[in-house]
């Protein structure tokens, strides 16, 4: 999706066929199973089903376009690259145009391989990127324990889950329970993310904002940095190999 679109529910162009469009969405969401990189774009045009519009349409073609232009792409998973599990959270603080709230971006690896990924408007409105990215970050804390657990399942026991965050500031919040001066106002759920951290759960560490593959699931991206994390995903031209020992899709 282009950086320079901005989809509302107030737009005044003519409305379309909404059960069209609802059918058009249904068939991206389902495809986001595999495609992690339309994730964003299609959860975006999903909030307008009710009243679409001709610019909403239109966004939904583009993204028909791109997939028919990158039909070659697939995730790629590779044999034997291990059980240490990392998790990226990022957040777009404010994003939504409609009602300013922040969007979520959360993707789990296990070794080199891609296991989960979501994209998710937040509940509450955040007053600050500090809060939004703590949000994200508790949220990955959840997947992350949820990821330990399900590996518990199958005779893998880790020790703690590394969360990777790019706001410094909500990592020291994550970590120092002495700043309630200015976090009086976040909900008592989010220091969930602290008390696990204390526990030695999981830890957190800071990420460099390029570096942050979870930035993809959060807005519309310019096209080099939206390919380098999509190749960052783990997204790679599909090659048939009759080797059976080789890399499986």
């Amino acid at each position: 999706m282009s950086t320079e679109i901005k989809l509302t529910k107030d737009d005044e162009s003519d409305s379309v066929d909404s059960s069209k469009y609802r059918g058009m969405i249904a068939s991206l969401l389902y495809l986001t199973a595999s495609r992690p990189d339309i994730l964003f774009s299609v959860c975006l045009c999903a909030r307008f089903q009710e009243n679409p519009k001709t610019t909403h349409l239109e966004a939904v073609k583009h993204i028909f376009r791109y997939i028919r232009g990158t039909s070659h792409l697939g995730l790629w998973f590779l044999k034997g690259t291990g059980t240490e599990t990392v998790v990226y959270a990022d957040s777009d603080h404010a994003g939504d145009y409609v009602d300013r709230k922040s969007t979520s971006g959360i993707c789990t690896f296990m070794g080199y391989c891609l296991t989960s990924w979501f994209a998710k408007k937040q509940t509450a409105l955040a007053i600050s990127t500090t809060e939004a990215e703590y949000v994200s970050a508790r949220t990955a804390c959840q997947q992350a324990l949820r990821m330990k657990q399900a590996l518990i399942d199958y005779g893998i026991h880790l020790d703690n889950v590394l969360i990777m965050c790019d706001n410094k500031g909500a990592i020291d919040l994550s970590k120092n329970p002495v700043q309630h001066s200015r976090t009086k106002h976040s909900e008592i759920r989010h220091h969930f993310l602290r008390d696990n951290i204390q526990k030695g759960n999981i830890s957190i560490e800071k990420v460099a904002s390029e570096d942050n593959i979870a930035d993809i699931f959060t807005k519309p991206l310019k096209c080099e940095v939206f390919n380098y994390l999509r190749l960052g995903l783990g997204m790679m031209e599909l090659i048939m190999d009759s080797d059976p020992s080789s890399s499986q899709k």
